[in-house]
């Protein structure tokens, strides 16, 4: 009996050092068979790596810098004062606001004509036009007031090319390339491929120009002159303001033509106009403001079409080439207003 236990004590012994021989010998298997898989997927992934890098690589490795537009409309950064830039606390002019227009009826508006003026800021009395100083609200030019009325969106300006009747909004962007027009492309020297300049490597270069507000020398002002019966009275009301730019050859020097811009509608910029205070060469503290000018009929300037015998709707330099008698056509226009309302009245 004891022989029998031993016995089986020891093929017990056995078999359980069979199965550790055998479970050593698989794992050693294992062990060799993985690690070469490992390996081949690692040549693998850096093989499909390596052709994406080579298939992705870039023709031009030059850095690419995008280059930021300045905006034409943008005059200037206004620049608000610290400290009170006055002897006084001015208050006022961020209060104003424009008179309310006195109604006509249509009943009412016995006599109507429509002229369109030309205003020249060369002249003495429109030289306020052309004040250059920056206050708290910007640049004081007025063709700077206008365009950064329409850049902030306060007043929308239309399309001179279309109508003069406000019938088209234009955008910025068009307003811009009319005012500084589109940017160049102009071959220059690559200094950095030819430092002598002898081997005549040539770059393009992206010229930009600049629009100068001193450039606009005159505005187009359209305007209705109006009788109300009613009040007895004759009354001026502008409808809308137009920027001219002149354009001139420049290789010559000689004036090819004019057009406006664009054109604002006036009643939409009169509160604007209401908080910009005039140049006053005489006295700086009583100074009026832009929508009082305007009202007050501050400035001077000359017609050069209206709706007084003018059935096909023509511009005067149009139909009178001397320059002299152009002036006294639109003078002969503004007598026939003045002696419309003049006969009127009996004495």
């Amino acid at each position: 009996m004891k022989f029998q236990l031993a016995k089986y004590i020891l093929l017990v012994a056995a078999f359980g050092m069979t199965v550790t021989v055998a479970d050593a010998q698989t794992r050693k298997k294992t062990t060799r068979s993985t690690t070469p898989a490992k390996k081949s997927t690692t040549k693998k992934t850096n093989t499909k790596v390596s052709n994406a890098n080579l298939s992705a690589a870039p023709t031009d490795t030059l850095p690419v810098v995008a280059v930021q537009k300045k905006d034409p409309l943008q005059i200037d950064t206004p620049r608000k004062s610290l400290r009170n830039d006055a002897a006084i606390e001015r208050n006022l002019v961020k209060e104003r606001t424009p008179l309310a227009y006195e109604h006509i009826r249509e009943d009412d508006a016995w006599y109507r004509e429509r002229v369109w003026r030309e205003l020249d800021i060369r002249e003495k009395m429109n030289l306020p036009f052309r004040y250059k100083a920056d206050e708290d609200n910007g640049n004081q030019r007025f063709i700077a007031i206008l365009l950064n009325a329409i850049r902030t969106g306060e007043v929308s300006a239309f399309d001179p090319t279309v109508d003069d009747r406000f019938t088209t909004p234009m955008p910025a962007s068009k307003i811009g390339e009319m005012i500084a027009g589109k940017c160049d492309t102009t071959p220059v020297i690559d200094w950095a491929k030819d430092p002598n300049g002898t081997k005549g490597i040539f770059k393009d270069s992206v010229v930009c120009r600049e629009f100068n507000p001193d450039d606009i020398i005159k505005f187009r002002i359209k305007e209705e002159w109006v009788f109300d019966k009613e009040s007895s009275r004759m009354y001026a009301r502008i409808l809308g303001i137009a920027p001219i730019k002149t354009y001139v050859d420049e290789t010559t020097g000689t004036i090819l033509g004019e057009s406006p811009i664009f054109w604002v509608y006036y009643p939409d910029l009169r509160p604007i106009l209401a908080k910009y205070e005039v140049y006053n060469s005489k006295n700086f503290g009583a100074r009026m403001s832009w929508e009082e000018l305007f009202e007050s009929r501050m400035f001077a300037s000359y017609i050069v079409k209206s709706t007084i015998e003018n059935p096909y709707d023509l511009y005067i330099k149009q139909y009178i080439k001397d320059d002299i008698m152009k002036l006294l056509e639109g003078e002969n226009l503004k007598d026939k207003i003045f002696n419309f309302e003049q006969d009127l009245w009996s004495y």
